[in-house]
């Protein structure tokens, strides 16, 4: 299986980078240099954000990828997900797209525009590891959120469990090339006013690195 796997940061990925051997990544794709028996791996970083994202994906992916695989960290909005642990976000929601009339924030829906603004995985294989982590819904954002009134008002209108700066843009790029393509995240922190010392970002890191071993040296 030819798999790709696409990280805004080198930072995020660093262990995986490790053990596929790729000892000076760059921005763009990094070939493994690691055999692994069962499959082909190669790692896109493109950049923090959805333009980054959408450039980087646009340049290099093609229908030649069995699975493509987005990770990262996210911050969660529901309290009952813990630090540090992974999500498989299904549908993402570019959450700004819209238009401020006065007080009142129109959704792209209510602006009846072409087009869209919410996008899902395509996941038809089946695998364990990744069937057992908790499905959920994100929203993908240029400004994370860290003032109590935003938060709220996004919570009333998507109830988001997660936010990242590049699910949505993610999707939106493999939609055009096919294939299946799934969005795995780890928590590194509650969405509140920022305060950097309640982040468990190494932890997050840890397992999702955990994971991203495990699934592409195993047999499935």
């Amino acid at each position: 299986m030819n798999i790709l796997v696409v990280s805004a940061t080198e930072f995020e990925v660093k262990p995986l980078l490790d053990f596929l051997k790729i000892n000076e990544p760059l921005p763009g794709l990094n070939l493994a240099n690691k055999q692994l028996e069962n499959h082909d791996v190669q790692v896109l970083i493109t950049g923090v954000g959805m333009v980054n994202t959408a450039f980087k994906m646009g340049r290099y992916m093609n229908s030649l990828f069995d699975l493509v695989i987005n990770v990262g960290v996210c911050g969660a909005f529901d309290r009952n997900l813990q630090l540090g642990e992974l999500v498989r976000v299904k549908t993402d929601i570019l959450s700004e797209m819209g238009a401020e009339d006065g007080d009142t924030f129109l959704t792209y829906n209510q602006l009846n525009l072409p087009g869209q603004h919410i996008f899902s995985e395509n996941y038809t294989i089946s695998n364990f590891l990744i069937d057992s982590i908790k499905i959920v819904k994100g929203i993908t954002v240029n400004t994370v959120h860290g003032n109590e009134l935003s938060i709220e008002n996004v919570k009333q209108l998507y109830h988001p469990d997660v936010e990242s700066m590049e699910g949505a843009a993610f999707f939106a790029s493999c939609k055009r090339a096919g294939g299946d393509f799934i969005q795995i995240r780890a928590i590194s922190n509650y969405v509140e006013k920022r305060d950097k010392s309640k982040w468990q970002m190494p932890l997050a890191i840890k397992n999702l690195n955990e994971f991203l071993i495990s699934f592409v040296d195993s047999n499935f």
